[in-house]
């Protein structure tokens, strides 16, 4: 919200990150799952871009709030997924990679000449920060995040006491990390992403963006 309030023109090309970013993000895992035998989310109309599909009311509402959100869940169902083991991980990994493409894409518009400077700039820089955000953050291995149900499936049957852990307290643990910089500023998730999240853009040849 403090954003809204020094920089509104910043603010709205943020918000128009995560509303693309999180669309294509589920609109990805659909896809994905549709391709490989699994038509849980199509029967649900998942397989579109329209944002209205994939955006969760309240994860909108701690966009607003928060300035970090989410989207809906995407239905799958495994069993009904070819592949094996390797189909639902392809499903879950579709979902950062597509904001991986998203920076890629944003990459080149960067490099029209008719995108140089002023505010379509800004949208494009902004687009591309916020989905290389979310890459970084979804790739973290704990439930529900994507990086989870990539690594988990690989991890030695010695190791399930601790995948049924996470699984159980994955969301709590996520939850806690968020909230521990109220008690800790110094302690903050967002600016370890960060810190992960600008290489990716300086290996895209994008400027680094911080608000």
């Amino acid at each position: 919200m403090s954003l809204f309030s020094q920089n509104p023109a910043a603010a709205i090309a943020v918000l128009l990150g995560f509303v693309v970013g999180i669309t294509l993000h589920e609109a990805a895992h659909a896809w994905s799952a549709m391709a490989l035998g699994d038509d849980t989310a199509y029967r649900q109309g998942r397989v579109t871009l329209n944002p209205v599909s994939h955006l969760d009311p309240l994860g909108s509402v701690m966009l607003l709030i928060a300035g970090f959100g989410w989207g809906r869940p995407t239905p799958i169902t495994p069993s009904k997924m070819r592949g094996g083991i390797l189909g639902p991980v392809a499903v879950a990994a579709a979902g950062p990679l597509s904001n991986l493409l998203i920076v890629a894409i944003c990459a080149l518009l960067f490099r029209l000449p008719q995108l140089q400077g002023g505010y379509v700039a800004l949208i494009v820089v902004s687009v591309a920060f916020v989905n290389a955000l979310l890459f970084v953050f979804n790739l973290i291995p704990i439930p529900p995040l994507d990086g989870s149900r990539v690594v988990f499936p690989f991890l030695p049957r010695s190791l399930d006491g601790f995948v049924a852990f996470m699984n159980q307290y994955g969301p709590l643990i996520l939850l806690a990390l968020f909230l521990l910089p109220w008690l800790l500023p110094s302690l903050s998730v967002f600016s370890y992403i960060l810190s992960f999240s600008q290489p990716i853009l300086h290996a895209f040849g994008l400027p680094s963006l911080f608000y």
